[in-house]
């Protein structure tokens, strides 16, 4: 946390000294605005949920999960010699969340059963509004109890004349999962192979052998050993202003994973009554690909919909549908009802509570990865008065949704956003 404050201190200062070193030089020709602070955006929810599937305990057993949420988004802008506009947006956000399932990873529920995550990002994008393109980097972090993620990304967009715009984006995360098991199953010894696959030795003298996608563990300064797990992004974008009424967009994703993918405190009961640790492939290709349309029916109602195929070489392929309604009640306030529809069949690996035998290679019972249907609705307001809310901020908006799955799995969510200009 404290690197990423300096970086993001000394890039402030570097393009301030560059904007200050160029109006030196000529300011009779162009107008150069060093960065300003343009926007501050404050967004704070409360998510709960309950089940009866809790992958920690074999597909059995509680999934009720808490989580606060409260983030912060801060945005500068500025214009250089060449009148390019820079923005620079820095983030970072905070979840306190308890999960009941996660007491069990000891089968006495004495386990840790919550955690705080920390997620911090810089992003910066350069516009040259004459050409109409584009150039942005960014890097995140993102640290819990049981993983450590770092990522980057790199962008790029041109419009086209006819009111278009092409846009790539290539991203890369770079995790590392802590092998955390569950306290029948403690390895008393762990060895990773030649060809990166880890073998545990339990005290029992049972050993399992899982899929690490060959990268090496590592051990960390509490002594428990950790697995690599690595996602690369190549997202493809076109939008499209098709009349002053309609606009569209398409984009697809080409994601590929390797690593340890599984999670080591998820149990799997055999159908002999023997528990095992969830293993699944080292290797995972999604693609996805996802339609937006959005119709301006007057001047006060939107309707914006979207429509998201995706596919992966597990099995899995889900399609999604929603729809969301902006209504201007008045030019300050408006309201959004909204609604999503998901589905998916189940990955392959996919086995319920004392299904998995001995001749599956693969098993995991968490029932994220099994065959469902969701719904998710709710409604969101809007406020953004002249003169300010209260005269503390520009807008306000309050967001609930409410999700159901046929799992058994429901769950309820509010968010507030207040953005200052």
């Amino acid at each position: 946390m404290k690197k990423i404050c300096l970086t993001l201190v000394g890039i402030y200062i570097l393009l301030l000294h560059a904007f200050s070193q160029v109006s030196q030089k000529d300011t009779s020709a162009y107008k150069i605005r060093p960065l300003k602070l343009d926007e501050v955006n404050l967004v704070s929810s409360y998510y709960t949920q309950d089940g009866h599937h809790s992958a920690v305990t074999g597909g059995i057993g509680t999934e009720k999960v808490t989580d606060l949420s409260n983030g912060l988004d801060v945005k500068w802008i500025g214009w250089d010699a060449g009148q390019h506009k820079h923005t620079l947006t820095a983030s970072v956000g905070f979840d306190n969340h308890t999960s009941a399932s996660a007491a069990f990873v000891n089968k006495s529920g004495a386990s840790k059963t919550g955690g705080t995550r920390i997620y911090p990002a810089i992003n910066w994008i350069t516009e040259n509004e004459k050409k109409g393109s584009s150039f942005g980097l960014g890097v995140y972090y993102s640290g819990e109890y049981n993983y450590q993620s770092f990522g980057a990304d790199i962008q790029v967009s041109q419009k086209t004349k006819n009111n278009g715009e092409f846009s790539l984006k290539l991203t890369g995360y770079f995790d590392k999962v802590k092998l955390i098991y569950p306290s029948e199953l403690i390895p008393m010894d762990t060895v990773v192979t030649s060809g990166g696959t880890v073998v545990i030795t339990t005290a029992s003298g049972k050993q399992t052998t899982l899929s690490s996608g060959g990268g090496s563990s590592s051990h960390e300064s509490n002594g428990i050993p950790s697995s690599p797990r690595n996602t690369i992004t190549s997202s493809f974008g076109f939008s499209q202003v098709i009349n002053e009424r309609l606009q569209g967009s398409i984009d697809v994703d080409l994601v590929y994973q390797d690593g340890y993918l599984g999670l080591p405190f998820h149990r799997v009961y055999w159908n002999d009554a023997t528990v095992h640790v969830e293993n699944l492939p080292s290797q995972r290709a999604k693609l996805p690909i996802g339609l937006r349309l959005n119709y301006f029916l007057g001047d006060n109602i939107i309707l914006r919909s979207y429509y998201r195929y995706y596919t992966d070489n597990w099995g899995l392929q889900s399609h999604t549908a929603g729809l969301e309604v902006p209504v201007k009640i008045t030019p300050f306030f408006s309201v959004s009802p909204f609604y999503r529809y998901y589905t998916q069949t189940a990955v392959k690996y996919f086995r319920p509570y004392e299904v998995a035998t001995n001749k599956d290679q693969y098993y995991t019972s968490n029932y994220a990865l099994a065959a469902f249907n969701s719904s998710f609705y709710g409604l969101g307001f809007r406020i953004a008065p002249p003169k300010g809310v209260l005269g503390a901020f520009n807008t306000l908006e309050i967001r609930y949704g409410h999700y159901s799955q046929t799992t058994d799995l429901s769950s309820d969510v509010i968010s507030v956003n207040m953005k200052f200009k």
